[in-house]
């Protein structure tokens, strides 16, 4: 095959995937503005649990955020610290770690119950046709992630939160169906900053976006911003500033109380 041909079966190859990533849809939500459990609903249940995310699922939220990582024997793990320290009664980093190594632990907690570190395959399980997935990938292996998620079913209930450039180009290539979310870099501060990003990158969700004309133009593209609300002091009072906002998601640590203040209002 001539040099040129290869060149226009790329250029073809390169067209289709960015097609259907611009084609990509969100999951079904239950609440407008729709409600994301951090980590699960992690004051109740230990985080990234599967119990964490039957309690995000009890407490009625649209969205389970989970952190993914993988050991150094391949195995993805349900994590948001590199290391095993702050939520285990272990120590070491994760990717330094084996599998059957990661079982041994027991993940610390209010309720004494015994809880182990997840693998991503047993929180599959747990969303399955009850909460979406909003996968914050940490440190893993694309192809391997998304084969789980396909043989899971989940193909239609995941939103991907990628954290480093260069996870973009695997997750087009091998899943261009999959909406993807990310931050607006810091350096993008006008429109036309905006609008020369997204023309790099096909983007569904911003997580940062509280500036109102980058909001305003952000929903004239058709894209979702959802917004961190997460504190120590987590309330109503605390909630409004976003709402007011119109943004399209609220990731809480509170997502019984947010589901029951956002159906009240």
């Amino acid at each position: 095959m001539s040099h040129s041909a290869l060149l226009y079966l790329l250029l073809i190859s390169l067209t289709y995937i960015s097609d259907v990533a611009a084609q990509a849809f969100l999951p079904m939500s239950r609440h407008t503005p729709l409600v994301i459990a951090h980590r699960g609903n992690h004051l109740k249940q230990p985080e990234n649990t599967v119990a964490s995310t039957k309690a995000a699922i009890q407490a009625g939220a649209d969205y389970v955020e989970v952190d993914l990582r993988t050991t150094k024997d391949g195995h993805l793990v349900a994590m948001h610290d590199g290391t095993v320290d702050r939520t285990t009664n272990g120590k070491g980093s994760v990717k330094q770690m084996s599998w059957s190594e990661i079982q041994t632990l027991r993940v610390f907690n209010k309720n004494k119950r015994p809880h182990r570190v997840p693998d991503f395959e047993a929180i599959l399980a747990a969303c399955k046709g009850k909460i979406n997935l909003y996968l914050d990938f940490k440190d893993a292996d694309v192809a391997q992630t998304w084969r789980q998620i396909r043989a899971a079913g989940m193909e239609k209930q995941v939103v991907v939160y990628l954290n480093k450039a260069e996870q973009y180009d695997a997750w087009r290539h091998i899943a261009p169906e999959v909406p993807l979310m990310t931050s607006l870099p810091e350096n993008v501060q006008t429109v036309v900053e905006f609008e020369k990003f997204l023309s790099q990158m096909t983007i569904k969700v911003f997580d940062n976006i509280r500036d109102p004309q980058l909001l305003a133009f952000a929903h004239q593209k058709g894209l979702q911003v959802w917004l961190d609300v997460q504190q120590k002091e987590e309330n109503e009072a605390s909630w409004q500033p976003a709402l007011a906002l119109g943004v399209d998601g609220l990731q809480t640590d509170h997502p019984e109380k947010l589901v029951h203040y956002l159906e009240k209002r």
